[in-house]
């Protein structure tokens, strides 16, 4: 069994329907895709050791099946610079969270290095009722919620469709340079698609969605810096 299937099995058993954040980096990871190191802190006294392993800056956010909505639950502190900081801030969180629901299990709190700013990207997969699962890639921020800069194609696809995807947006022009900006190489981007397509149609009974947003993209590599995957729903 693959780490990604044992991953899957594990939130089955658990009768969730979605990943939690750092499961979801795991599959990032796995397929070999970039993303920011991270891990989980269980208590208050491993937020030292996980923060050294980590390194500033971090950002801390809490892991809960309970809690989706981690930052309207207070669950999210961000540029965190030194161990005490780390430490207090572990501690807000998990009292925001049991003030926010009492009755949530925390599995504890995940950190992460906090990446460099950069062109945000997103790619992910939604299912389609007739063609099944559909990848998706655009642009972030107002490009992705207020234009709608996004192109689509039916997985699985070919490097030859990605590419067109990346060469269909508006914002083509930012990753090659306007602005003065870095140019971006292409290249990785297609790479990321073609994985993600690949996850698809590999996990097709399982997976229901990916959302890999943002997505750092810099002038030799990219970095993905928040990950959901939504599993579907289990057969009776």
């Amino acid at each position: 069994m693959t780490t990604i299937q044992k991953i899957i099995d594990k939130a089955r058993g658990e009768n969730r329907t979605f990943l939690l954040e750092p499961e979801s980096k795991r599959i990032i990871k796995e397929l070999g895709i970039p993303t920011t190191d991270f891990a989980v802190a269980k208590s208050a006294d491993e937020v030292k050791s996980v923060a050294k392993k980590v390194g500033f800056p971090l950002a801390m956010k809490i892991v809960s099946p309970q809690v989706i909505h981690k930052t309207d639950a207070g669950g999210v502190q961000l540029n965190i610079k030194t161990e005490k900081e780390a430490i207090n801030a572990y501690n807000k969180i998990i009292a925001n969270i049991k003030k926010h629901n009492p009755n949530a299990e925390v599995q504890g709190v995940l950190l992460e290095k906090m990446a460099e700013p950069a062109d945000e990207l997103i790619i992910g997969v939604t299912r389609d009722p007739t063609f099944g699962p559909a990848v998706m890639f655009g642009f972030g921020g107002i490009f992705v919620e207020v234009l709608k800069d996004v192109a689509f194609r039916i997985a699985p696809i070919t490097e030859r469709d990605a590419m067109e995807m990346i060469h269909e947006i508006k914002a083509l022009p930012i990753l090659l340079g306007a602005r003065g900006g870095p140019k971006v190489n292409l290249q990785n981007i297609v790479d990321v698609l073609l994985k993600v397509s690949q996850l698809s149609i590999d996990y097709i009974q399982d997976i229901l969605e990916v959302d890999l947003n943002p997505i750092f993209a810099y002038e030799n590599d990219l970095l993905v810096v928040d990950a959901r995957i939504i599993l579907t729903k289990k057969e009776e």
